[in-house]
């Protein structure tokens, strides 16, 4: 199975779960003055309101807003969602690589990680403004706030309290891309290699850690960890935060005032912290060139892998947390029960899409193709779309064809 091969990493979102769980401890170590990074956000401590965090990949970056000589990308989008009343706070990951729509962009890759990537070429660099408008337009959920850091932040973070405690449920081997080579068991890892934890492209011992999900699932592991070290003990917490305050002040950028952080500790002390992965491994594919109209400026997107998300499932998801319909730019998915579909291959394709509600007929029981693939006909991309999204392999290619109905191609 064809696995993407990319690195991963994490942020200083640690220094917000430390404050919200243990802001009077750090009321000597903050001033007033806003930090870095744009001009304060208006946030109110009590009313549910999100913040979105940001993990720049840029390489031999100058700070957590640069484009560095490579990368530049948002490499982890995740909203934190903030509850005062019910004190809470949910951590809602979102696909770096999902398909949005990116009109008024030249962009024939758009994810949207490009977002701000796309706004840190411009002139000034408004990086996580434009993050903020697409996630939020994405979501459905209103978005002013921000905290954006990149890789030697998350190294810093961590090694400003040494180290933290990782439950590694299986061997993890993966000399060529992270160097990660781990053996099962709870480990005290310090910032070196809790990143390279977290960067696993490819685990050569076996199928645990291989996906883009199962890293967002390592990254949340992580952040919890760090919490739990700081939090569940004051004597801890009393020791480390100069560390990490300093770690802030030189790793991070946010438009939030440190007053408005130290706001937030006081205001959600002792919060619940919950984590949200938007999708699954099922909805990855491989999109071959083809025609979307709205995608971007050209109507045209190049051959990639990508997230495709269905705007009702996530707006499902996130309308507890307020939003009020999530938005892709794709047309809206058809049901099931008109997409018919071929198959020419394995009857287990048949039952399997059978099931998802697809009227299906199989045309043959042997595929001319040895790599599963669905070819929809020519503009009707989205057909393709819900038929991959049902079959949930994470590496099928999807492909515009000559075909009169939606064909399925597997070995």
């Amino acid at each position: 199975m064809k696995k993407r091969l990319r690195p991963r990493f994490i942020w200083l979102l640690v220094v917000v779960l430390v404050l919200i769980g243990a802001g009077a401890y750090v009321r000597s170590w903050f001033g007033a003055s806003a930090t870095p990074g744009g001009s304060a956000a208006k946030v109110a401590t009590n009313v549910p309101f999100n913040i979105l965090l940001i993990g720049n990949n840029a390489r031999k970056a100058g700070g957590p807003l640069s484009l560095g000589t490579s990368g530049g990308q948002a490499d982890i989008l995740m909203v934190a969602h903030i509850d005062p009343q019910k004190h809470t706070v949910t951590l809602i990951s979102i696909p770096r690589d999902l398909l949005i729509a990116l009109p008024q962009w030249n962009d024939p890759v758009p994810k949207i990680k490009e977002s701000f990537f796309l706004g840190l070429t411009q002139s000034p660099q408004r990086g996580p403004e434009l993050a903020m408008q697409v996630v939020s337009h994405f979501t459905g959920m209103p978005i002013k706030a921000y905290v954006a850091t990149d890789f030697q932040g998350f190294v810093d973070a961590v090694d400003a309290v040494g180290c933290v405690n990782i439950d590694i449920p299986a061997r993890i081997y993966d000399p060529l891309h992270s160097g990660a080579d781990f053996q099962p068991g709870v480990h005290c890892l310090s910032g070196p290699w809790v990143l390279a934890y977290i960067r696993v492209r490819q685990n050569t011992a076996n199928t645990y850690r291989t996906t883009d999900f199962q890293r967002m699932d390592a990254e949340a592991q992580v952040l919890f960890a760090l919490k739990d070290k700081l939090l569940h003990n004051p004597v801890q917490a009393a020791l480390h935060l100069p560390a990490l305050v300093s770690t802030w002040r030189k790793d991070v950028a946010t438009n939030l005032s440190n007053s408005q952080l130290l706001s937030l500790g006081l205001t959600l002390a002792h919060s619940h912290v919950q984590h949200i992965t938007l999708g699954s491994n099922g909805d990855s594919m491989d999109l071959a060139p083809m025609p979307l109209p709205g995608i971007n400026h050209e109507n045209q997107i190049d051959g990639a892998y990508y997230d495709v998300l269905n705007p009702a499932d996530v707006t499902k998801i996130l309308k507890p947390y307020g939003s009020t319909g999530a938005w892709t730019g794709l047309p809206a998915f058809p049901s099931p029960k008109n997409v018919p579909v071929a198959v020419e291959g394995s009857s287990a394709y048949v039952a399997l899409l059978q099931k998802a509600g697809f009227p299906v007929t199989q045309t043959s029981t042997t595929s001319p193709s040895s790599r599963l693939t669905v070819v929809f006909p020519n503009g009707q991309p989205v057909d393709g779309f819900v038929v991959a999204r049902a079959l949930a392999a994470g590496n099928e290619l999807v492909t515009p064809g000559p075909v009169s109905e939606v064909t399925v191609y597997g070995p």
